[in-house]
């Protein structure tokens, strides 16, 4: 494994999960409702996936939306478990 493996495979998924829950901190700001955030999440995964794996990194469709799938609800899931520890 050399280092464009590792950015491509590592910190490629990691920046697109904080670019997701930035966004949907800045929807939730301007006025979406907070029962809407992990939906969002999980469309902005689905794309973030399509945009970089499948036009970037040559993966197919489905592969794509299963990696966007994953970076939007892992996304989803850090923002809930960050949310509890500051709330306990």
């Amino acid at each position: 494994m050399d280092i464009n493996d590792l950015v491509t495979y590592l910190l490629t998924p990691v920046a697109q999960i904080a670019l997701i829950m930035a966004l949907a901190e800045v929807a939730k700001r301007i006025g979406l409702k907070t029962k809407w955030i992990p939906l969002l999440d999980l469309g902005l995964g689905i794309v973030a996936g399509l945009l970089v794996y499948t036009a970037h990194l040559g993966l197919s469709p489905i592969e794509g939306v299963v990696v966007g799938i994953a970076c939007g609800l892992s996304a989803c899931g850090l923002f809930s478990g960050v949310k509890n520890l500051i709330n306990n």
